[in-house]
């Protein structure tokens, strides 16, 4: 992927189980499922201009190499979940956890790769939610988004008052290799807006 050299910026995350980010709005690229260089050589051309102007990137896992998170990184800071076909270096990766805890523009977020399940009986929903937490990640509570990937479609759905987001895959929607989707999540102080563009 050719993208021009954008300065090193100076990380805006603060270190442990939470990442905060006190903005008032935010403009947030999403990707997930790349698998390169497995399926192909480089992100899609098309991505630089459809994440120009973001504040932060987020990619829902199955990276494989670092290098897709090094040129994600040249548009914007990068933050990523760590996929179930994410071993070696990409595991150990500083910008790769298996769940990213985030507080965005006023929203708790959550960043995985295998969308959690929530049950549909009222008898559970209040608390599914706390059985996907260690003690130590409680600190903002109940999540308002999950960004997930995995599945290899778009997916959008609000259920028991959580916005459950995927962008798809980028570069192997359906399990076929060819130019797939992303995501735009934009958040205000009174609103939350998804978007998938086609590659």
């Amino acid at each position: 992927m050719s993208l021009s050299r954008k300065p090193e910026r100076k990380s805006v995350f603060l270190t442990g189980a939470a990442n905060s980010l006190t903005m008032t709005h935010m403009r947030i690229g999403v990707i997930s499922d790349t698998h390169i260089p497995k399926v192909t050589s480089r992100l899609p051309e098309e991505l630089t201009a459809a994440f120009q102007g973001v504040d932060l990137i987020l990619h829902a896992g199955d990276i494989f190499a670092p290098s897709v998170l090094d040129d994600l990184e040249r548009i914007a800071p990068v933050l990523a979940a760590r996929g179930d076909d994410d071993e070696g270096p990409i595991a150990a990766d500083r910008r790769v956890k298996d769940k990213h805890i985030l507080r965005l523009a006023g929203r708790t977020l959550w960043l995985v790769h295998d969308k959690p399940y929530a049950p549909r009986s009222p008898k559970w929903l209040a608390n599914w939610w706390q059985n996907r937490l260690k003690p130590e990640q409680d600190e903002y509570g109940k999540p308002d988004i999950i960004i997930f990937g995995h599945e290899h479609r778009t997916f959008k759905q609000h259920i028991d008052g959580v916005l459950f987001f995927s962008s798809g895959s980028a570069t192997f929607p359906n399990y076929v290799s060819e130019p797939g989707t992303i995501g735009i999540l934009e958040l205000g102080p009174d609103t939350t807006e998804t978007r998938i563009l086609q590659l």
